[in-house]
């Protein structure tokens, strides 16, 4: 159960003080305004005349030429009568209070009638007019309108506030961080155990995290505190997650914000926000702040300006620069940050003092998408026939994102079919449906179109059969699904390094569907521009990035550094960029003819897999063997 912070009851609130004083000015007006004489008996014009008849009235009053107050004689205040109208109130002791009071309509009407019943009467009644004025009425009345516009300028000031944020959001406090801070009793509860995988980048954090609960542990020996760790990785590989496990396990301060939470409209603010950043998290020192998304504000600055003015953004970069190894700099300041584009840092960020551990999260290997699938199967009512290890094995090269999606998307399935728990099935169809997209079985496709996409797709089926180094084939399908009108299916080789041969025959398997084309109907079309697209890419890294082709040599044009930030040269000359352009034809056209050679020595075979596609439309790896054979460089 958390310990939460007790409420005092009798705190005192500035409200109090505008109540009091709004009831002062009531009070003043109710005695002083009107004399205290809201008590007096209410009575009729009639009745005053005959009150004047025998003899009780006094004098009265004219007030404001509208209402009349009577005073009665003593001896009419004994009588019984009028004795409920005799004032008792603290005021009368002083000054004696009006009897009776009422209002009339005209003044002259009033005077005559009053003059008329006096003189047959031989009555004298004494007559004052008075004027008053409600001089605290008045004055509040007048400053109504100043009150009002001080009000809504409050409500509008605190409305800006909620909405853009807290302290963020008002015009004088727009310079403040919008971190959000966790600590011990926030409501982060993830910790390490719930990070699956990533076993070198949790023990690199996780001392970081140890080194701030138990310090003397490492400066026994010496040993400093590491000021930045930054992850470096694809996304979906779990930076941010990783970041999320350090706030749950850290019993220090932890401040989270984005790179973007920096950058506004305003000159100064993004500098403005990383000093009071800092500031709030020395305060509270030892602390770590994490900030994601980094490459939004800590980009290569520029050696030149062209734009000739202020560069906000780089202003924020030296001054988080500053803060984090400069002059004055605390070092129980821990600084973590995130990003997926390491290559356009800039190097100052990158140095040793700033960033002392660069933290590679790389996309999980089978093992590790085995335990990222056994999280995330974990809420989920699966089958028994759920395999994990099938799983792991189906999904190369998906990130931990993409293995959540996967089960997402299974259940999802399932419940759409109205089962009872998730199947294998239903994970398989998941795979399909993110990596291929939506099935669309109502698409209208000619009779021509679809044994075009079956002969095509049986092309890329026979080549990556015959071929050693070509991935192993799933499946093939032409049902239409996403943007494509069919597609094959492979297990790609989990490789750290590739070969030549090895490319070679992929290119090769990938222009298998030009080729069936061209063996089949002497005649090629449009659909095969995925396919080119791949190959051009694959072929244009093997002579440009790999160098590994003979005519360019030992050479490599790729900058790792992105040091050539505005393209504005190449790194070769016009005779190197033909010889490029040369080579990459050269090879293309080598491997269509590879294609071409096997497929007319296959073609029937070729002609029977595209006329079992057509009739089942989906076809799978038994079905090859069952035409083709066991696969000759099958693996173990």
């Amino acid at each position: 159960m958390k310990n939460k912070k007790p409420q005092n009851k009798n705190s005192f609130n500035q409200y109090w003080i505008y109540g009091g004083i709004i009831l002062l000015f009531m009070l003043i007006n109710v005695f002083f305004g009107s004399a205290g004489y809201q008590d007096s008996a209410a009575t009729t014009p009639s009745k005053f005349f005959e009150f004047v008849k025998d003899g009780d009235v006094e004098k009265i009053e004219i007030i404001n030429k509208r209402e009349v107050r009577v005073f009665l004689t003593r001896d009419a205040e004994l009588k019984d009568i009028h004795r409920n109208t005799v004032s008792t109130s603290l005021l009368s002791i002083s000054n004696k209070a009006p009897n009776y009071k009422f209002e009339f309509g005209d003044l002259q009407n009033f005077e005559n009638n009053l003059a008329i019943v006096s003189r047959e009467n031989n009555i004298n009644v004494e007559t004052n007019y008075v004027t008053e004025q409600n001089y605290w009425g008045d004055f509040l009345i007048s400053l109504l309108p100043f009150i009002l516009i001080i009000a809504i300028w409050i409500f509008i000031m605190r409305r800006m506030s909620s909405s853009a944020g807290g302290a963020g959001g008002q015009i004088f406090s727009i310079g403040k961080s919008k971190a959000k801070l966790f600590d011990a009793k926030s409501d982060m509860k993830i910790t390490f155990k719930d990070v699956a995988g990533l076993e070198g980048a949790k023990e690199e954090v996780q001392e970081i995290v140890d080194f701030l609960k138990n310090p003397k542990k490492y400066t026994a020996l010496g040993g400093k505190i590491p000021k930045g760790a930054l992850l470096i990785g694809a996304p979906g590989t779990g930076k941010t997650l990783l970041a999320k496990a350090v706030a749950g396990e850290a019993q220090v301060p932890f401040y989270s914000l984005s790179g973007s939470d920096f950058v506004e409209m305003f000159v100064g603010v993004g500098a403005s926000r990383v000093r009071d950043l800092f500031k709030q998290a020395k305060e509270k020192s030892p602390s770590i702040v994490f900030i994601d998304e980094i490459d939004a504000i800590g980009r290569a600055r520029g050696k030149s300006n062209f734009t000739g003015s202020n560069d906000e953004r780089e202003n924020t970069l030296n001054q988080l620069l500053t803060e984090m190894d400069g002059f004055g700099t605390n070092t129980n300041v821990i600084v973590v940050a995130a990003t997926n584009r390491a290559d356009v840092l800039d190097k100052a960020l990158m140095r040793a003092g700033r960033f002392d551990r660069q933290i590679y999260v790389d996309l999980p290997d089978i093992r590790e998408r085995k335990m990222i699938f056994e999280v995330h199967l974990r809420p989920l009512k699966k089958a028994a026939s759920v395999d994990v290890d099938f799983l792991s094995k189906q999904t190369p090269g998906f990130s931990g994102a993409d293995i959540a999606n996967v089960c997402n998307e299974a259940a999802l399935i399932a419940a759409r079919k109205n089962k009872k728990s998730v199947g294998k099935q239903d994970f398989l169809d998941a795979v399909d449906r993110i990596v291929g997209g939506l099935e669309k079985k109502n698409k209208i496709v000619t009779e021509d179109e679809k044994k075009a996409v079956a002969y095509h797709e049986a092309g890329h089926a026979t080549i990556s059969w015959m071929l050693e180094h070509a991935s192993p084939l799933v499946k093939v399908t032409i049902v239409p699904r996403g943007r494509s009108l069919g597609a094959a299916w492979y297990l790609p080789e989990e490789r750290l390094i590739v070969r030549p041969e090895q490319m070679l025959d992929e290119m090769c398997a990938a222009l298998g569907g030009r080729a069936a084309e061209k063996v089949v109907f002497n005649q090629i079309s449009t659909g095969a521009l995925s396919d080119l697209e791949k190959v051009t890419k694959q072929a244009r890294a093997m002579v440009t990035v790999y160098g590994l082709s003979d005519k360019v040599g030992n050479l490599t044009y790729y900058d790792s550094s992105n040091g050539n930030e505005y393209g504005f040269t190449k790194p070769y000359s016009e005779q190197t960029a033909e010889t490029i352009d040369k080579e990459i034809s050269l090879i293309i056209e080598n491997q269509y003819k590879r294609a071409l050679k096997i497929l007319k020595k296959n073609k029937k075979k070729l002609i029977q897999l595209a006329e079992l596609l057509l009739k089942k439309e989906v076809i799978f790896k038994d079905n090859l063997e069952e035409i083709f054979g066991k696969r000759p460089f099958q693996k173990k």
